[in-house]
């Protein structure tokens, strides 16, 4: 079994999510008191947020890639960035290591066509949303990407940083992300992508006719068949 280095506290609370589905995954993989083997460097969301807000996006990736370089360091052979926004700077991460980094998206779009989806909706903060490196991700995969309206983006974000990121999960902003899905499935979305890790926490797969892929536990299980080989 290969070490998963996670970088992890972005937010926390899906960190927390990654930790027990690689786990289970081992579990069911391998019985008995199998577990995984994950060393995870949790870092102080704060200040990455001011940086995100402020556009320095190259700090980010400076600091993501040394919280990397500890990982390795430390063992890790395989690398993880418990979140989708993050990815952002995933190519400075994937520079600064010498092990595989597992892309969220890659995993996300190999689960969504093992599916037969070609037509997703998604929801993410705002950067997931408007920015190449996920969606464009997702279309050089293959698919046709659907995203809400800049009200509803606008909306989807505020709950993430606002709520999400801190615990808080509320029916009104359920039921608001249910609308905005019901919105995208009446605009042909065959498949909506949660690309925000802790929006599995929020609307859960009986909440909705609509298939979701939660992007938190599809990644954590594709790291986990990488370690196992």
């Amino acid at each position: 079994m290969k070490t998963i280095g996670l970088i992890g506290g972005m937010s926390w609370e899906s960190s927390l999510e990654y930790y027990r589905v690689m786990n289970e995954a081992v579990k069911a993989r391998l019985g008995g008191l199998h577990s995984a083997r994950i060393l995870m460097n949790s870092v102080d969301f704060a200040p990455l947020r001011e940086q995100m807000l402020a556009g320095g996006w190259d700090q980010v990736g400076e600091r993501l890639g040394k919280e990397a370089r500890t990982l390795e360091l430390a063992g890790a052979e395989l690398m993880v960035i418990g979140t989708n926004t993050m990815h952002k700077v995933a190519p400075q991460v994937e520079a600064a290591v010498d092990v595989p980094l597992v892309h969220i998206a890659d995993a996300t779009a190999e689960a969504a066509r093992s599916r037969g989806f070609s037509r997703v909706a998604l929801l993410g903060t705002v950067f997931t949303m408007q920015d190449d490196f996920y969606t464009g991700r997702l279309r050089r995969h293959g698919f046709e990407v659907l995203v809400p309206g800049a009200e509803d983006r606008k909306l989807v974000d505020r709950v993430i940083f606002d709520e999400l990121c801190r615990g808080e999960f509320l029916d009104g902003s359920r039921a608001e992300y249910l609308r905005i899905i019901e919105e995208l499935a009446g605009q042909g979305a065959e498949a909506v992508i949660l690309g925000c890790t802790e929006i599995g926490l929020l609307v859960r797969p009986e909440d909705t006719d609509v298939p979701t892929l939660d992007t938190c536990r599809i990644h954590a299980e594709k790291v986990v068949d990488l370690a196992l080989g």
